[in-house]
């Protein structure tokens, strides 16, 4: 496949915030794309070259791709830097000098997908001595052979910028509407003017030109809001099958090759593969105990909620793995893990799902995640580090267990194994502490050992639900008493003022809508230190961000999303100041989560509209 046909759909990606839109683009792309490239092809629309699993970055420099665009355009390294001060943004420079060069390199052959995907994976393989002269030749080499914007999306997918709004949903959706157009046309609408099916929406994807009110309303299954049940139920079954099959590999590359060749029968032969993380199941806040038994049933198992981060287990023969919640392969840092489970678990087969929490040593008492959460990156002086700030492994869920997939399993029986295999020994490795009862008192007084002995509350469980990768459902809820803080990405930043002027000391916050765009929703400068031993401080964060900033103005930097702390609030006003609509009142930062959780993984507008619901009810 040509480059330039995927440089199209990328145009037309950002052409668009609509998300209907978007995602007929990319079906119709999807459609004519052979099945040799689709993995490439889907990893590409994402801005990526490896899954979000894997470990491996590009992490190429913006300097280095200065100079690549140097040589392919032969424009002096000056003007090009003047440029992108000028925009903020090194794609459209590539793209401007390398359209206005002169002359065109003779040896510039016309880019396919596959070239492009090669060499930018090539970059993450080259280390040592020489390896940056090659890096800048591999992306030379694709920037002299690039046309107008190829170059520009060349550069901004190096740089990790290429932004063109393809999250996860619409991912989905856009795999069920290539590969299962029966499922997908009973929920599509004719467009009197031209004549084409498309997503129901105020005006046709096609010609541009207003759908008739008619047809808005009876396609409008496709977002599920019409009565129209049966053709809601066989599209929603589609969506089903291929979120399973996400939730099971991580890689919408695998799925989309699966639908397209094997249909709905390849997505159900889908299987947990040890060694490849799976996104471990997510829990819904209960502000009551009532509540809580109301949603998951009587009785409900009732465990120890901890501050430490999730540890997702593998094991396959002597092979571990340990995968964080944003699948990060941590299994180097944390070696005495993996010892423990080699010691501790009686099965050689198997994924748990696991809290690592950190303990003082001397006093044997829990700490906050925010003393431990440097084990996560660490890369040297390992074994110290785990003798300082030591963890203990709390299990609480098992996914697959000697080649049987347990997903599908109640939960009373997957912990029933739990307890069969894992031997625990206190503050290395235990099954995690739980009663089950349907009692709210007995729930009440559970929840108060639960605070006295260090931990943040109570996870409250249906004893017959299975598990679901990824999702936020009602299978399990948190049970803390307190209001919820929100993880939010840091979007901008504000270098400070008088003593503070060193260092990016007020940050603008933004939550995420359901395509994955993120909405701003205020700023924080409080909360932190002005000193690293005393805690997260602005020098720090300033570290953090200066390596993300694509524009400058002022006193205002502009980065690329990257960084998620958490904040606590006051409460949450209605304000036409931000876009998301709603303002924090006295926000103050909390911890730095980027170590636990990616963009991907912070909270929603529709969290944001829940909890000022919820405090709105609190104040009646």
């Amino acid at each position: 496949m040509k480059y330039s046909e995927l440089v199209e759909l990328y145009e037309r990606l950002d052409s668009t915030t609509k998300r209907l839109e978007k995602t007929y683009y990319l079906s119709e792309f999807l459609k004519k794309t052979a099945a040799d490239d689709i993995e490439q092809v889907i990893l590409l629309v994402q801005g990526r070259v490896f899954p979000s699993y894997d470990e491996r970055e590009i992490g190429v420099a913006n300097q280095l791709v200065v100079k690549a665009i140097n040589i392919a355009s032969g424009t002096e390294t000056e003007k090009i830097e003047k440029e992108w001060a000028k925009t903020g943004d090194l794609g459209k420079v590539a793209e401007s000098l390398i359209k206005g060069k002169k002359q065109s390199t003779l040896a510039a052959t016309e880019l396919t997908v596959k070239k492009v995907f090669d060499n930018i994976r090539k970059l993450t393989e080259l280390t040592g001595h020489g390896s940056v002269g090659r890096k800048l030749q591999l992306i030379a080499e694709l920037l002299s052979s690039a046309k107008g914007a190829e170059a520009r999306y060349i550069t901004r997918t190096i740089l990790g910028q290429l932004r063109v709004g393809t999250g996860a949903g619409i991912l989905r959706d856009a795999i069920a509407w290539a590969y299962f157009p029966k499922a997908v046309e009973k929920v599509f609408v004719k467009c009197g003017s031209c004549r084409s099916t498309v997503p129901p929406a105020d005006s046709c994807v096609e010609c541009n030109k207003p759908l008739e009110k008619e047809a808005r309303k009876a396609g409008t299954a496709a977002e599920g809001k019409e009565e129209n049940t049966a053709a809601r139920d066989e599209y929603n079954t589609i969506l089903d099958r291929i979120q399973q099959a996400y939730d099971l590999t991580n890689d919408f590359g695998v799925v989309a090759r699966k639908a397209k060749t094997e249909g709905v029968k390849g997505l159900e032969t889908v299987e947990i593969r040890i060694g490849t993380p799976i996104k471990v199941m997510l829990a819904l806040k209960s502000e009551t105990v009532e509540e809580a038994l109301e949603t998951v049933g009587k009785p409900a198992q009732c465990e120890y909620k901890y501050d430490g981060f999730r540890l997702e287990c593998h094991r396959l023969g002597d092979k571990i793995w340990l995968y964080t919640r944003r699948l990060e392969n941590v299994t180097r840092q944390f070696p005495d893990v993996v010892e423990c489970l080699k010691k501790y678990v009686k099965a050689d087969n198997y994924i748990l799902d696991a809290e690592a929490v950190g303990y003082d040593p001397k006093t044997q008492k829990y700490v906050p995640f925010q003393n431990i959460s440097q084990r996560i990156k660490r890369k040297y002086e390992i074994e110290k580090m785990a003798e300082e700030l030591p963890v203990e492994v709390n299990v609480f869920d098992i996914l697959c267990y000697e080649g049987r997939n347990l997903v599908s399993q109640p939960f009373r029986k997957r912990r029933e194994l739990i307890e069969k295999i894992v031997r625990s020994a206190e503050r290395k490795i235990v099954v995690s502490k739980a009663i089950v009862t349907g009692n709210e008192a007995e729930i009440e007084k559970f929840f108060k050992q639960a605070k006295a002995g260090g931990t943040e509350g109570l996870m409250i469980k249906a004893l017959d639900a299975p598990y679901q990768p990824g999702a936020r459902v009602g299978y399990m809820l948190k049970f803390k008493k307190v209001m919820e803080n929100l993880d939010l990405a840091v979007v901008a930043a504000e270098w400070g003022e008088g003593k503070r002027a060193k260092w990016l000391s007020s940050y603008y916050l933004a939550c995420r809508d359901d395509s994955g765009k993120l909405l701003e929703i205020g700023k924080v400068s409080t909360g932190l230190k002005e000193k690293r031993e005393e805690g997260l401080s602005f020098d720090e964060v300033t570290e953090m961000l200066k390596p993300l900033i694509v524009e400058e103005t002022g006193r205002l930097v502009k980065v690329r999303p990257k960084i998620v702390i958490e904040v606590a609030y006051e409460e949450i006003q209605k304000s036409p100041t931000y876009e998301s609509g709603y303002a924090l009142r006295f926000p103050r930062v909390i911890r730095n989560r980027s170590d636990e959780k990616g963009i991907g993984d912070i909270n929603t507008l529709q969290d944001v509209e829940r909890l000022y619901r919820q405090q709105k009810r609190q104040k009646a």
